[in-house]
């Protein structure tokens, strides 16, 4: 183990036991519901060296969001969780969202032309990020084009095959599915998360690409739930919902795929990434949520 990653261990608990553990986690279900965490992974390579801080760099992950899901297998759910971290791969971008400007060499392979779908690209925050949200840039090198290529086959591939893969069997199982991709926020939007700087969320942000990956009424139903539960929610604001639920997303084939966002704030603090007595009660009300998607039918 490095001693960058021996320090990131030590100071802030990794989900990871080991180096050698495996880059990614999953269980099959029994329901239709599939959950999936791409981005709370704290398990730093030893080929990423960055060069920036690493507890800045660690506010990039949805920290913890994979124990506020930790039912998932007492309600029968499928679950696929993410241990890379998100500014090392981003699972939930395509491999086009690529800048090819990190490069020491071109680029085999197509790259994104669409100028919105580009717009995280050119704040540093494609596949493969350059900058941190505070707009700090993580290496001060060219990366090689191997190197991107080897993380898109170990990192990138087996993740987006066990989503897909469950989803599938979901929907197998009971004619059709629904897939909830979970995320977390910061309470206020860093200078290069989004192209929103300085926005203050909600508590949550449902998304599902203006009513393209789900129903919009099972979308709403979810927005509901949490608003009788307290909370402020947003709809497709400022998050619509991005790769993951894009790819998977068919509502007219009954599978359904909705982002979730969570601000951190409801159950950690920011600065320290230690969860707060928050994290009991919005644990529960997600378990709440989720039974409530396991018993609906949306057909």
């Amino acid at each position: 183990m490095s001693t960058v990653l021996r320090i990131i261990n030590s100071r802030y608990p990794s989900t990871t036991s080991a180096p050698g553990e495996a880059l990614l986690s999953s269980f099959e279900g029994s329901t239709p519901v599939v959950l999936d965490s791409p981005h709370s992974g704290t398990f730093y390579p030893d080929d990423f060296r960055f060069v920036c801080d690493a507890a800045i760099l660690r506010r990039a992950e949805d920290t913890h969001v994979e124990k506020l899901y930790d039912f998932a297998a007492d309600l029968g759910v499928a679950w696929v969780e993410a241990h890379f971290p998100r500014s090392y791969l981003d699972a939930n971008r395509n491999t086009t969202e690529l800048d090819v400007g990190l490069l020491d060499g071109a680029w085999p392979e197509p790259v994104e032309t669409d100028p919105e779908v580009l717009s995280k690209v050119r704040l540093g925050k494609g596949l493969i990020w350059k900058y941190t949200d505070e707009g700090i840039p993580i290496y001060d090198r060219l990366l090689g084009v191997q190197e991107i290529q080897q993380r898109i086959a170990l990192c990138w591939k087996p993740y987006h095959e066990a989503v897909s893969s469950a989803i599938d069997a979901a929907h197998s199982r009971h004619g059709y599915s629904i897939h909830l991709n979970c995320h977390s926020m910061p309470a206020v939007a860093g200078s290069h998360a989004t192209d929103l700087p300085g926005l203050v969320h909600a508590d949550f942000v449902v998304g599902d690409r203006d009513g393209s990956t789900a129903s919009p009424e099972l979308s709403q139903k979810v927005a509901a739930f949490l608003r009788e539960r307290g909370y402020s929610v947003e709809y497709n604001y400022p998050y619509k919902g991005v790769e993951l639920v894009r790819r998977y997303g068919k509502p007219a084939e009954h599978r359904h795929s909705i982002q979730l966002e969570v601000n951190r704030k409801r159950y950690m603090n920011e600065e320290t990434l230690e969860l707060h007595d928050g994290a009991d009660d919005l644990r529960r009300d997600l378990k709440d949520l989720v039974q409530m998607l396991v018993d609906t039918d949306p057909r």
